[in-house]
């Protein structure tokens, strides 16, 4: 489809998607964000929801400023695939002894490694600037400098919520790992330390939402926060290179003669400096990836239906972004209260994972349907492959 343009305040919002069925709390965020003196441009995906601040699903181009909820507080989240050698019949039988040996490997919801992995002891694994890494962590911001240790035991976890570790197969029969995590606990703080101190900043006392404070070029806090931001996004970067070198040498020892190609990596909660309109603009994309021309990215759906990965078509109207993934379309509390744990089974049928109440709040039902996601923005991305679930770990 092309896009729909809708009028805002200051800056266009042009939309992937229907606005008559855009709830009217989303719409309501858009135009507040479009208002903002700074906004350039709003773009918004097809699986747009409400979020804080800004919606998730939305891309701003800002002149020269930044609205931290614009970037989400999980900084850097995003998607890793690899493609392997092998097939999917070759998998074993016992896909359920498959994903104990990965959940041992890749800690989840809360749990980290005991000590911090060294990345030295990774198959491949490039290691040079590592020791520079961590010495940045030294010049983050003062409300997270004693937590230097928890970060390092967390690197290479998945975390919680609708982060995930799947072992997939495309249309082809080929298997794919597939992963989903962000700056975990780290990336948090550092976006809500620096939310509260744009909050008191003189120029965003008269917002329409105190949420979508910003930080304007030129000024110590900005620097601070970009500072930060970027670290924040390599963590998120290295986190998930970490947990897919493990999965690797995981299905090196139990699926003989397994290779795997370069791997597939893309941000989807970030910020980037791009020029459009012949205007240098400050990109944030809050479940959004990038999708330039010939682009790779990785748009899942929900944990049985289905992953595509895709080349971006480089549509400058987008700020050349398309969606992040299905999107959801009700709450993590409503979806508990509506649906019950065989219907969870039911829905997810085929698919080796938790079946428990833990998760219901991750039922397919309660995303949007991913093939009309991915019609919606045929102008955006071509679709390279399209996965199905096999395994899928969550937190």
């Amino acid at each position: 489809m092309t896009y729909n343009e809708v009028a805002g305040g200051r800056a266009p919002i042009r939309m992937w998607t229907d606005p008559a069925e855009v709830e009217p709390d989303v719409m309501r965020q858009l135009r507040n964000v479009s208002d903002l003196p700074w906004v350039h441009g709003v773009a918004v995906m097809p699986d747009v929801h409400h979020g804080k601040g800004a919606t998730v699903g939305s891309v701003i181009a800002m002149r020269d400023a930044v609205s931290p909820a614009a970037v989400g507080v999980d900084i850097g989240c995003g998607m890793t695939a690899v493609k392997t050698s092998y097939r999917a019949e070759s998998l074993p039988d016992n896909l359920r002894y498959l994903r104990s040996k990965l959940e041992q490997a890749v800690p989840v919801g809360f749990g980290h490694h005991k000590r911090p992995v060294d990345p030295t002891r990774l198959h491949g694994f490039k290691t040079a600037d590592w020791a520079d890494f961590w010495q940045g962590f030294d010049r983050l911001a003062p409300a997270v400098r004693g937590k230097r240790e928890r970060a390092e035991v967390q690197m290479g976890t998945l975390g919680g919520g609708n982060h995930f570790l799947e072992v997939c197969a495309d249309d082809e029969g080929t298997v794919w790992v597939v992963l989903h995590s962000g700056s975990r606990n780290i990336g948090k703080e550092l976006a809500e330390h620096h939310i509260g101190e744009a909050q008191r900043l003189p120029h965003n006392q008269d917002l329409p939402d105190r949420d979508l404070a910003v930080f304007v070029g030129g000024t110590p806090q900005m620097d601070a926060y970009r500072r930060d931001l970027f670290w924040a996004q390599d963590y998120a970067r290295r986190n998930r290179a970490v947990m897919m070198a493990l999965v690797c040498d995981v299905l090196r020892r139990h699926l003989p003669g397994i290779t795997f190609e370069q791997p597939i990596s893309c941000h989807h909660n970030y910020v980037a400096q791009e020029r459009y309109d012949g205007v240098d603009v400050l990109v944030t994309r809050k479940g959004a990836i990038r999708a330039g021309s010939g682009e790779l990215g990785i748009i899942p759906g929900s944990m049985a239906t289905g992953t595509y990965i895709v080349r971006g078509l480089g549509n400058a109207a987008a700020f050349n972004s398309a969606s992040h993934g299905a999107g959801r379309r009700m709450s993590r509390n409503k979806a508990r209260r509506t649906f019950t744990l065989e219907d969870f089974k039911t829905q997810t049928a085929g698919v080796e994972c938790r079946k428990d109440t833990g998760v219901i709040d991750e039922i397919p039902a309660a995303y949007k349907d991913i093939e009309s996601v991915m019609a919606a923005q045929s102008d955006l991305v071509e679709v390279v492959a399209h996965l199905r679930q096999l395994v899928c770990i969550k937190g």
